[in-house]
């Protein structure tokens, strides 16, 4: 599997304030950036503080986009997936509607009539990890489903896991030209942090849009 990991922040590194309200980083040129990645993506994953922080819907803006995809004989939306390793995510969450196929990651942790409540509203659960989600084993599993391209959106905690567990091939990160501040405010990768044998990136390319750039990574 091919994981791409996108995110926008401000010059100091932050996703959002330190309440973890969502802050207008970019603009139009960069908003229709991420749609385009989405489109060329077989599933968006966020973590499920994002879900609850956000209520995203993780379609497609443009509807060309989804003909493209429908002509292609693909589904309309790329899928939605969820890091959640205990099943918070709630039953009302705009991710659970019939608009893409769902899959939230869970661990065994996870009681099982929250699992059937998911499957209940159209979800497809997939668990791996005892305590938290082991995400390798979970993207195997996303990959026996159809998902070889997936496109991460965040948030902090969640994409330090995926460098901790060696699984980001391709980072693209938006800087835009405010300052956010805040000990406590969000940033690119939160998490444990490391403190040695830090994850080496190749700067491939850099991009101007709006007032900010997009710097493109590899790993």
């Amino acid at each position: 599997m091919e994981v791409v990991v996108n995110a926008a922040t401000s010059v100091d590194g932050k996703l959002s304030t330190r309440e973890r309200r969502q802050v207008a980083i970019s603009g139009p040129e960069d908003f229709d950036r991420v749609d385009r990645l989405r489109a060329a993506a077989d599933g968006v994953l966020v973590g499920v503080g994002t879900v609850l922080a956000d209520d995203p819907s993780l379609t497609l803006d443009e509807e060309d986009r989804r003909v493209q995809r429908l002509r292609a004989g693909r589904p309309a939306n790329p899928a939605r997936v969820v890091a959640d390793s205990r099943g918070r995510t709630p039953l009302d969450a705009r991710i659970l509607s019939d608009e893409a196929t769902t899959y939230l990651l869970v661990s065994e942790a996870t009681p099982a009539d929250r699992r059937e409540a998911f499957r209940g509203r159209g979800a497809v659960v997939l668990a791996a990890g005892q305590e938290r989600v082991d995400l390798a084993a979970a993207f195997e599993k996303l990959e026996g489903e159809g998902v070889e391209r997936l496109m991460v959106e965040g948030g902090g905690e969640l994409i330090f896991s995926l460098f901790d567990a060696g699984l980001v091939d391709e980072l693209s990160v938006y800087v835009g030209s405010i300052v956010v501040g805040g000990r406590d405010a969000p940033t690119l990768a939160d998490g444990e942090g490391f403190v040695d044998e830090f994850p080496a990136l190749e700067l491939v390319e850099v991009e101007r849009l709006d007032d900010g750039v997009v710097l493109h990574y590899e790993t």
